[in-house]
Parts: C-alpha cells; structure tokens; sequence
C-alpha cells in the first residue's frame, strides 16, 4: 500500500507500487547554472542552481515537452505516480521535465548557496522566481519552443499556474492538483505556525544553528501532519493500510514526528513555506494585485483537480478560482487521504488520476 513516511521521499513518490514497480522508468539527472539570477526580492544570487530529470527526448520541432515542477521538499522523481507504462505520461513519446524547486536542499538553497547568502541570509524566493528560472532553463538549455502541458500537484500547482499567468502562449494545457493560484489566510496561519514551531527552538538561534533545531523540527513534523490527512482518514484508521502493517497510533504519530522529513535543514523547510505562503497570481507584474484579472488572463485548457477533502488547499478554494478562469474543468478528486490525494496516495486516487489526465492530455471526455 502507499508510504507517506517523508514528504523528501513521500511527496516525491507516494507510493511502493510506483518505488518498486520493475519497469518504473528513472530520470536523467541534471544541473543548470543561472549566472546573476535577480530575484523579486532584490537581491542578485552570484549562481543560481536548479536541479532537473528528464525522461524520453525532446523532439525535432522542440514540441513533446511537458514540464512537472516540483512540490514542498521534494526532489525530481515526485511523479513516479504519473510517469511510465500503463499511466498518463508516456517517455517513450514525451519529453518530461521535473523540475527541483529553490530551497530544496539539492536547488540553490539556503544550506548549500555560499556566504553571504547562507542560511537566513538567503532570499525568499517567490513562485515566479522559480518560474523565471525554469523558463530559462527550458528556453536557454532544453531548446524547449513549446510545453504540451505543465503538471503540477501541491507548490507544483501553484507553479502551473503562475506558469499559465506568466507564459500564457508557451503552454497548450496545465494540470493541478491540490494546490490553488492563490495562498490564502487560512493557508498563511497553518505555515506560519509551522515556521513558529521550528523558530521558537532555542537551538534554532535565529537561522544561525550550526546543529539542527531537532526539537522545532519535530514540533514542526507533528503540526504539517495534522494537516496532512482528512480528519476522516484518521477516523477510519486509514494509516493501516499503509505499510508496515500492526502499528499502533502511537507508533504512527512517532514516526511522522521524527521521520517526516529525514535530514531537513530547518533554513530550507523555512524558505519553501515563506516561497508557498507568499504566493498570488494577481502580483504578477501587469495585473496589481488583481487576483482575478490574472486569472482570467489565463489561455491555457486547464484541468483542475483539487482533493475533496485537502485541509492545505480546500476545495473551496478551488471553487473559487475555477469559474475565473477561461476553459477551465474543475475535477475534485474523490478521496479521504486529503492532500496527498493529489499525488496518489492511494490506488484510487491514482487510479483517478491518471485516467483523467491522460483523457485531458487527448482531449477525451473525462470521467467523475
């Protein structure tokens, strides 16, 4: 069954059937230099790195490409749920890109980027920072004339759209899954208490730890895994399905509070909640702040696929924005494992997931 033990490893695969799958294709690993990388924070990075895969080929008219960004913590191999035969996305036709985002430990990020940007030092970097450098990535590097979709579960979501507001010519389709074009108040408490849990460790002595903040980490661990989940899912004992099976509660709630995450740097974790909480469409340069307006800007078809039972990005949310945007289907996932939903968590969900993502991709009718 599926394993949420790290969202390092969970969110970037859900699942063993997709770790253990033989056939379970691997992507190329990549780095891409960004040379005086300005950021909407100001501040001028000396080398930006984004670390990428790739999966399959690009073609002769550069056309075959679909973009799958990154979500919170999570490295290039977040799609395995998507990715390989029987599923939505195909590399022996289409060119896959997954992209790392900034802060991620493996990117540019506060633990591994020189003085003086190290640690707290290092700027907050926005969705469209992110954005901004995967386009060169794409253009610059790839050859990439033209993207087939941008799919996107969680902070991934929250990029394709940015990426339909910013590009909205580059892109025939985006696809999101439990994550919204906005960051919204109740969104910004549930991560500011997150970073407040890690903060308020004496050990985390402002960013400047030279040991890990443990304790806030773990306190940190236990709060985003109260979100996690559906209250629902906790009610059914849904945890039993995941392995290893005869765990007691307890024994699931210890694992999360110190296995959440292995090896996080408290500085990283902090950048990619500061990147998702300050995230809206509507500051995009042109728009002033009109949220609507962005979103209408929109030319991509979108597909839009929020969990019915997120506690992240509510479906509420998404009922919200859909209507805004042109050409847009809004496609609740039916599932009580909230969140992770989005990702497949569950042989339902991905089941559901790749049956309507693959029908999207070719314009078939899609099926509730």
């Amino acid at each position: 069954m599926k394993i949420l033990a790290s969202i390092v490893l969970s969110l970037s695969s859900l699942s063993l059937l997709a770790q253990s799958a033989p056939q379970q294709p691997e992507p190329v690993e990549h780095t891409y230099v960004i040379h005086n990388f300005h950021t909407e924070s100001g501040v001028t990075l000396p080398e930006a790195k984004i670390v990428y895969g790739t999966y399959g080929h690009l073609n002769a008219a550069g056309d075959n490409a679909i973009l799958l960004p990154s979500h919170y913590m999570a490295n290039m191999k977040g799609y395995g749920w998507l990715i390989g035969p029987g599923k939505a996305l195909d590399p022996e036709k289409q060119f896959l890109i997954t992209s790392e985002l900034f802060g991620n430990g493996r990117s540019s990020s506060p633990s591994n980027t020189p003085e003086p940007f190290h640690g707290p030092r290092f700027p907050v970097t926005t969705i469209r920072d992110n954005v901004e450098a995967v386009h060169q990535l794409l253009t610059q590097e790839l050859g990439v004339k033209h993207l087939q979709a941008v799919i996107g579960f969680s902070m991934g979501a929250q990029q394709a759209f940015q990426w339909a507001v910013s590009y909205p010519d580059y892109m025939d389709r985006i696809v999101a899954t439990s994550g919204t074009a906005k960051t919204y108040g109740h969104g910004i408490v549930r991560l500011e208490s997150e970073i407040n849990a890690i903060e308020t460790d004496d050990a985390f002595k402002g960013g400047d730890y030279t040991t890990e903040p443990v304790k806030g980490i773990q306190s940190f661990s236990l709060v985003w895994t109260a979100w996690l989940f559906s209250q629902e899912w906790w009610h059914q004992e849904l945890w039993k399905t995941e392995e290893p099976a005869g765990r007691t509660l307890a024994q699931v709630i210890e694992n999360y509070k110190t296995h959440f995450i292995p090896d996080a740097d408290a500085n990283n974790l902090i950048l990619q909640m500061r990147t998702w909480e300050q995230h809206d469409v509507g500051t995009t340069p042109g728009f002033n702040g009109d949220t609507t307006k962005a979103l209408g800007s929109i030319k991509a078809q979108v597909l839009y696929m929020p969990s019915a039972t997120d506690l992240y990005f509510p479906v509420t949310d998404a009922r919200t924005e859909a209507p805004l945007i042109p050409h847009c289907t809004l496609l609740p996932i039916p599932s009580l494992w909230g969140h992770p939903a989005g990702a497949g968590a569950s042989p339902a969900d991905e089941k559901f997931l790749n049956g309507n993502v693959a029908a999207f991709m070719k314009g078939q009718p899609l099926h509730p």
